[in-house]
């Protein structure tokens, strides 16, 4: 039984020019969730992943810390229903 769920999530503050998508991704990835995240032109970072509740949980705790030079001012996130609709975790332009 698949037990996935997906996170929409937007993180506001100094999160670009930072390497806030790279570090994402590797999160991400080392955590075995799948998705995307990219830049939006209102300054913030906003990603979709897919995976177990308490793993996209550890990447939320990890998004709020963020790299070395980011200041996270927040993280929001909307819960949905898995669409399994990815492999991997990647960076959109």
């Amino acid at each position: 039984m698949n037990n996935n769920i997906k996170a929409k999530i937007s993180v506001n503050g100094k999160v670009q020019g930072v390497w806030f998508r790279a570090f994402t991704r590797d999160r991400a990835t080392e955590l075995g969730l799948t998705g995307w995240v990219k830049n939006e032109t209102d300054g913030t970072v906003y990603l979709e992943v897919e995976g177990n509740k308490p793993k996209l949980e550890l990447l939320m705790n990890e998004l709020k810390a963020g790299p070395g030079r980011s200041v996270v001012d927040d993280v929001e996130v909307d819960w949905t229903s898995a669409e399994n609709q990815w492999n991997e975790f990647t960076i959109r332009d």
